[in-house]
């Protein structure tokens, strides 16, 4: 067995370094740069807004964002993105100011660039598709409407002769 050289890490080797320089003040900083970025800024909503510009936004190493947002939120950027969009598009999917938008539309407002993204994402948050969230809320698609009623129509009505119809016998 000396041939592959195998040997067992300890739980200090095993973090990384960067990650033991980070002090919980400098952790609560960061988080709350990150929040006013994404939530306050709204900058969530910008589907090219990734790790790298808002570590250069807020000017901090990438590598400390990704260390701050895994300790703070337990979960990487890209799940802390699309979690902040879903959440705002479950918000719209059952608001009726928003019932004129399409599924789709909801979708790009909250920063997703495709349908197949969002729809996979929001599936595996809720356990649902998002037509099905939106129905389970109130949303009657317009397909499943029943028609207007036809207006009356004013004036006199017309008298015609009554004309007897008589079949074969």
């Amino acid at each position: 067995m000396a041939k592959y050289n195998i040997t067992e890490k300890s739980e200090k080797a095993k973090k990384a370094a960067y990650r033991n320089a980070i002090t919980p003040a400098f952790v609560e900083e960061v988080a709350r740069k990150i929040i006013t970025k994404l939530v306050v800024e709204q900058k969530y909503r910008d589907p090219n807004y990734s790790a790298k510009l808002l570590a250069k936004d807020i000017d901090v190493n990438m590598r400390h964002i990704s260390a701050v947002v895994s300790l703070r939120f337990q979960q990487n950027y890209s799940v802390l993105v699309a979690r902040m969009r879903l959440y705002e598009a479950k918000y719209m999917l059952q608001d009726r100011s928003f019932d004129n938008l399409t599924v789709e539309d909801i979708a790009t407002k909250v920063g997703f660039t495709t349908r197949q993204s969002f729809y996979a994402s929001f599936y595996k948050l809720c356990g649902i598709t998002p037509k099905e969230y939106r129905v389970a809320n109130g949303f009657i698609p317009k397909a499943e409407l029943p028609p207007p009623p036809k207006p009356k129509k004013k004036g006199k009505k017309k008298r015609g002769k009554k004309v007897e119809v008589r079949g074969k016998k």
